[in-house]
């Protein structure tokens, strides 16, 4: 996802998952496709943080997706912990946000 209509409208009527690490907003498309957004603030430090954060939520995405569910827009909001934390934390948050709101387990 990159518009920020998309941002917004998930934002608002968007079900919602939040921990120490992460946000993660999920709501069903009419694509068909399931599309991922990414928002890393400026608050989790500079420019090579908060791309390492990004990379690493990425990455953490990318090995789940066979086992997702299809047809959702998904926004995951980095929190300012998630810069100081390892991958797998960042990977079992991700895990555990996307089972909570129902994607996760095809």
């Amino acid at each position: 996802m990159k518009e920020n209509r998309d941002f917004r409208r998930l934002y608002a009527t968007g079900k919602t998952s939040v921990d120490g690490l992460l946000a993660v907003y999920a709501r069903k498309n009419r694509v068909g496709c399931t599309r991922l957004g990414i928002t890393v603030g400026t608050k989790l430090g500079g420019a090579v943080v908060r791309n390492r954060v990004r990379r690493r939520i990425r990455e953490a995405y990318r090995l789940e997706e066979p086992n997702l569910r299809m047809g959702y827009d998904i926004v995951v909001v980095a929190r300012k912990s998630a810069a100081d934390a390892s991958y797998a934390r960042l990977r079992q948050s991700l895990l555990k946000a996307m089972g909570k709101l129902g994607i996760s387990g095809v």
